[in-house]
C-alpha cells in the first residue's frame, strides 16, 4: 500500500503534530544525551519554580532548554543518517558528525551561560 498524503488542513496538521510528538518521545526514550539534557531541563524547571524566577528569566530558560534539545535532535538525525549511509568509519562522515556535535556544543554553552546569569545571583 502506497503512502497517501493527507492534504486537508486540519487532519494534515494533526498528523504532523502526532509524528513530531512520536519523534520527541523516541528522542527522549532512546538517546542517552537527550535523556540527560531533558532531565537537566526538568531540574531547571523545578529550580525556576523553587526560586521564583521572573517572566523574562523563564523566557530565556525555556528558550535555552528548547534550543539544546532541538539542536541535539538534529545532531542525532545527522548521526543516524550518516551511519545509515556509511556504517563503517569514514573520515568525511566523521567530519560531518563532528560539525553536528559542535553545534550542540554551542547550544549547550549558550544554555550554561543563561543558567549562570539566572541562578548565580540567587546563590551569591
Amino acid at each position: 500500500m502506497a503512502f497517501q498524503k493527507d492534504n486537508t488542513f486540519v487532519t494534515g496538521r494533526l498528523k504532523s503534530v502526532t509524528y513530531a510528538f512520536k519523534g520527541a518521545v523516541k528522542l527522549i526514550t532512546t538517546e542517552h544525551s537527550v535523556m540527560v539534557q531533558f532531565s537537566i531541563g526538568l531540574l531547571l524547571t523545578g529550580a525556576g519554580f523553587y526560586f521564583g524566577i521572573t517572566s523574562t528569566q523563564w523566557l530565556f530558560q525555556t528558550l535555552a532548554i528548547g534550543l539544546v534539545l532541538s539542536i541535539e535532535g538534529l545532531n542525532t538525525a545527522v548521526e543516524k543518517i550518516a551511519d545509515f549511509i556509511h556504517p563503517d568509519y569514514h573520515e568525511r562522515i566523521g567530519f560531518i558528525k563532528d560539525i553536528a556535535a559542535g553545534s550542540v556544543f554551542f547550544a549547550a554553552i549558550t544554555a550554561i551561560i543563561i543558567g549562570l546569569i539566572i541562578y548565580l545571583p540567587l546563590f551569591l
